[in-house]
This record gives structure tokens, C-alpha cells and sequence, in this order.
């Protein structure tokens, strides 16, 4: 039988007191330090006897693993988020993994609002490493799930924003909307930190750098020519008929957002490959090397298989046992699996997520591991150098999460 590591024990502890008194738990601990194994202790402590755990899909085995493996004996049901609706069994604890993506505002998602109608009066654990990626707006319906919500007499996000955001105004195309993302992180903190257990990877004895090195990539001329006829003229027409449309600024920035790595999306729901430079590219600055490649659209997949044949696959088990290379689209494969077994990491495009980044960023870490190689593939005057500057400024709000001057011991 396997055993926790004695810091897994010592928070494990002290998350289940803190669940006795306050009937939540935030776990906020940093990648690959063992959220899941110290989440289930702290289920043990608590004394529960049939626990509910949620995550993403691609995490499930590894959460079964660690349950049948550590030797816990209460009763243990793990399922995906999106298959919330079709359970039907009472639990009397739930632990919610990556809990951050509760925190959309000023909405919630619909996932949260049925988590909270089906089990706001339970006992709850939440995990992530990254609470509030983006901004600390995002605490409130992470909280708002449960009934023992340290804001739980506000009703909705917009009357606790009246206290707790400095709500400005921006301009978003022609229309002018309220902008919530400022939240008060300070008073805000004096409300959660009862309830917050950090712990970064330095305290768990990692000692992992990650060095990040940004690679351009020529494209071909048509590449840029579609690009810059988009920007003149908003709309660009192909020999078939298929429209590329940039009508709004949104729709601007997402089309050149995908033409810049070659690929895009038409006005009729139809894609194409139009430009394989980033795959020739990528093929042959890391030829004979085991990587795991990020992508963003479903097209890069498509011009990346193309290239690389039968030595890629987008099965985590395959290329654990193989010697081929992966790919996995940025948002199913940032949370909950491993790519330790790559020498590196390559992004073939960048999202617009500080999530993706730092949850992506961590799949090769281990406590063994002393370096990190990461590589960001950006097309030669393309978008994704604007896109990575502007996911860079968005860390700092998981970075406050783990300044040592948070931390609870």
C-alpha cells in the first residue's frame, strides 16, 4: 500500500478541521504537489462514509487510481462534469476538482448552478491550482455553490459586487458594458482565508525550473496575403465560394488568430488547413525527439497528423507506451493527466486562457525533474506574440494565490 507524503498528512489534518467548522475546504495547492490524494485523506478525517468526486474526464483513472491504491475504504464515485445530471445517489461529501471553473462572472455556468441545486447543503472540498486565473471576480461562485459561503448573504454576483468590485466601463465593438473583473483582492481575502489552504511546490521540494523559449516560424505568402486582405476589407472570398468573415472585432482577432497558424474556420461552419509551415516546422526542429505538442483549433491537429503520420496520436496511454509524439487540444488536456514522459513541450498555437497556460505548462513536472523545456512555435509577425504578452500580465492573479505571505501552515 502506498503512503502520503508527510505534507500531504499534515494539510490533510488540517483541511478536515477546517471542513468540520466552516463545511468548506479550498485546497488551493500547486500542480502536481497531490491534490487528489490529500482531498481523499481529508475525505477519511472528515469521516465520510460515501463521497461524490467531480473532474475532468481524462482525470478519472488517474483519481480511481489513487483511491484503490492508497487503501481508502469509504465509498468513492468519480464522473466528469458534464455527466452531473445523470446522478442519482446521495453522498455526504463532495470534492469538486479544478473548482476554478466555477468561477465564471457575472454568471455562473450551468454546470455550477446544478452542482449548487443538487448539493449546496453538503460538505464540500475544492481543488485547484489555479483559483483565479484571470481575475478575483472569479471567487464568488466558487463559493456561492455552497450554503456555508463566506458571501452567502448575497444573493447573485451583482449585489456582491456592489461591495467587493470596482466596477469600471468598457468599450467592447460599438456598445459600452460594465467591467467586473476588479475585484477587491484584499477584502476579499479577509472573507476566504479561513477557508484557503495554499501550498506551492517549493514547500512540497520541487525544485523544477521552467524555461519557456519562443521559436518563429516563417509562413507562406498566401498566409499573410488572407491576413492582411481580412484586415483592409473584413471579408475574403476563396475560388469555392467559402467566406472568411471579420465583421466585428471579435470575429477580427479570432481569424487571424487562426490564420496565423495556418488554419481557419469559414462562414459555413466548414475548416481547412491552408498553410502546414508550423507542422513542417515543428517536425523538424524536434525530428528524433519524444514531444507533446499543444494546439488550439481542431484543424492544427489535422495539419500536425498530416505531417507526422502514424508517429502521432492524441492517446495519453499510447504515447506513454510507444514511442510516438502527442498532441491534445490546449483545453482537455491542461488539467489532470501527466506528459512527464516527453522531453518537451511544444504550444503550435496559444490561447487567449492564463488557465491553460499554467495548468498546460505543469504537465511535465514531477518532483524529480530538474528542468523544463517549453517552446512556443509563433508564426513570423503573426498574433500570438500579443496573445502570449497579454496571458503573461493575467498570471499575477494566480501568483498573489501563493505569495508566501498567504500561506497557511
Amino acid at each position: 500500500m502506498l503512503q502520503l507524503r508527510e505534507y500531504q498528512i499534515k494539510i490533510s489534518a488540517q483541511a478536515a478541521e477546517v471542513l468540520e467548522h466552516k463545511k468548506i475546504v479550498y485546497l488551493a495547492m500547486a500542480v502536481r504537489t497531490g491534490k487528489t490524494i490529500t482531498a481523499l485523506n481529508t475525505a477519511k478525517l472528515f469521516g465520510a462514509k460515501k463521497v461524490l468526486f467531480l473532474t475532468k474526464k481524462k482525470a478519472i483513472s488517474s483519481i480511481q487510481w489513487d483511491y484503490d491504491n492508497f487503501g481508502f475504504t469509504f465509498d468513492l464515485t468519480v464522473i466528469n462534469d458534464e455527466s452531473l445530471h445523470l446522478v442519482t445517489d446521495i453522498y455526504d461529501l463532495i470534492i469538486h476538482d479544478e473548482h476554478h471553473r466555477f468561477g465564471a462572472f457575472p454568471k455562473p455556468n450551468k454546470v455550477a448552478q446544478l452542482f449548487k441545486k443538487r448539493y449546496s447543503k453538503l460538505p464540500m472540498i475544492f481543488l485547484s491550482g489555479t483559483p483565479t486565473p484571470e481575475s478575483h471576480s472569479q471567487w464568488f461562485h466558487q463559493f456561492w455553490v455552497s450554503d456555508y459561503s463566506p458571501f452567502k448573504q448575497y444573493t447573485n454576483f451583482y449585489k456582491w459586487a456592489i461591495d467587493y468590485v470596482d466596477v469600471k466601463e468598457k468599450r467592447l465593438g460599438y456598445a459600452v458594458i460594465k467591467d467586473y473583473s476588479q475585484a477587491k483582492e484584499q477584502l476579499i481575502r479577509r472573507m476566504t482565508q479561513h477557508y484557503i489552504i495554499t501550498f506551492t511546490q517549493a514547500q512540497a521540494g520541487f525544485t523544477t525550473s521552467v524555461n519557456e523559449m519562443i521559436l518563429e516560424c516563417e509562413m507562406q505568402p498566401i498566409t499573410n496575403l488572407i491576413i492582411n486582405k481580412l484586415k483592409k476589407n473584413l471579408v475574403v472570398k476563396n475560388t469555392d465560394g467559402q467566406v472568411i468573415l471579420g465583421d466585428t472585432g471579435v470575429k477580427l482577432m479570432q481569424k487571424i488568430h487562426q490564420l496565423s497558424s495556418g488554419t481557419c474556420k469559414f462562414e459555413d461552419g466548414s475548416s481547412k488547413v491552408i498553410d502546414y509551415s508550423k507542422a513542417e516546422f515543428t517536425l523538424q526542429k524536434f525530428s528524433g525527439v519524444k514531444i507533446a505538442i499543444f494546439y488550439v483549433f481542431k484543424e492544427e491537429y489535422n495539419a500536425l497528423k498530416s505531417v507526422y503520420g502514424d508517429n502521432l496520436t492524441n492517446d495519453v496511454e499510447e504515447f506513454d507506451n510507444t514511442d510516438k509524439n502527442i498532441a491534445l487540444q490546449i483545453v482537455s488536456g491542461r488539467e489532470g493527466i501527466s506528459l512527464k514522459n516527453a522531453k518537451y513541450l511544444v504550444y503550435y498555437n496559444i490561447a487567449f486562457s492564463a488557465t491553460s497556460y499554467w495548468q498546460s505548462r505543469a504537465r511535465l513536472t514531477t518532483k524529480e525533474r530538474l528542468n523544463n523545456e517549453v517552446f512556443w512555435i509563433f508564426s513570423k509577425g503573426g498574433i500570438e506574440l500579443d496573445i502570449y504578452k497579454a496571458v503573461l500580465k493575467k498570471r499575477d492573479y494566480t501568483l498573489k494565490i501563493f505569495n508566501e505571505n498567504n500561506l497557511r501552515n
